[in-house]
């Protein structure tokens, strides 16, 4: 009986040690990948269903999960109460987590649905000033970075030299730009990702939808890869 016992008692002794092994390897492995949430408007959700949407393409590139809730027509300023804390207003996507990682996009449906992106100035300056240091952008960053993730936020794509529906709101997409950059530039552990050069004006449609608004597969993942190339230089 001493001897089974003492024989239980080593074969306890090495189990829990191979169990303790094997937990701490599979904490070291899930702290070796980012946790990664992306949240936006239709930029981001696009071809969600057929497995091809920014999520999907950036799930590839870095080898690991990645939440994605974004919604098609999101918006800063949506009135609807249940459907915005669904997701149709971008401050409510910021659930779940902890995130190591938040890709960010959004504001470009306040301008064409809020002001039609022709004189948009108050919209504008509702969503980032000038100087990059308020509105509901920054506001929504700097809540995001205060949960200790870093944020990559991107611009949007431009048409390729083929009339679309939003020809005219490049140029507000270019003042957006401008001050995404400076609101980047002010708040520590914040990237902004441009993408107006990301297609060129040759006419190639490749990168879009047949709606020329929306990313085809092919722009989802070209906008992936920025995003990929800008958390690597963060990290």
């Amino acid at each position: 009986m001493h001897l089974q016992g003492l024989f239980l008692g080593n074969l306890i002794r090495v189990l829990v040690a191979i169990l303790t092994v094997a937990v701490a390897g599979l904490a070291h492995a899930d702290t070796t990948k980012p946790r990664v949430l992306v949240m936006g408007d239709s930029l981001m959700a696009s071809n969600r269903m057929a497995g091809a949407a920014v999520s999907d393409a950036l799930a590839d590139v870095l080898g690991t999960k990645v939440k994605d809730h974004s919604v098609i027509g999101a918006r800063y300023f949506y009135i609807l109460p249940i459907t915005g804390s669904m997701g149709m207003r971008i401050d409510a996507q910021l659930r779940g987590g902890p995130w190591d990682i938040v890709v960010m996009n959004g504001g470009g449906n306040d301008l064409l649905f809020g002001c039609g992106c022709g004189a948009c100035k108050k919209m504008m300056d509702r969503l980032v000033t000038a100087d990059g240091r308020s509105g509901a952008i920054p506001d929504l960053v700097a809540k995001v970075t205060e949960t200790g993730a870093k944020v990559v936020y991107t611009g949007y794509l431009r048409t390729p030299g083929v009339t679309s529906p939003v020809e005219g709101c490049g140029p507000l997409g270019d003042e957006m730009d401008r001050r995404l950059a400076k609101m980047a530039k002010r708040q520590k552990g914040v990237r902004f990702v441009p993408l107006s050069d990301l297609v060129k004006k040759d006419g190639d449609t490749s990168y879009h939808g047949i709606d020329l608004i929306h990313p085809s597969a092919k722009g989802s993942k070209a906008i992936a890869a920025r995003v990929a190339s800008a958390m690597d230089t963060q990290n």
